[in-house]
């Protein structure tokens, strides 16, 4: 490929590790459409909803082992 271009292999070899590398660091970019959109919301809800659960039952766990000391 290089003696195509007519350049030395080394330029080469560094542009196509830089380009890996770039690459795998750059971050995809990804659209949400209104169907991600709504399924974004409902699965923040659920995850707010399934938070507070979570904390009533700690705190519920927290009341009867309380009890069951007595």
């Amino acid at each position: 490929m290089a003696r195509e271009l007519g350049i030395s292999s080394e330029p080469l070899h560094g542009w196509y590790r830089k380009a890996k590398t770039d690459r795998a660091v750059a971050k995809p970019v990804r659209r949400v459409d209104s169907v991600g959109r709504e399924d974004l919301k409902r699965l923040r809800k659920e995850n707010r909803e399934q938070q507070q659960m979570i904390e009533t039952l700690k705190k519920a766990t927290a009341f009867f082992v309380k009890e069951n000391d007595r």
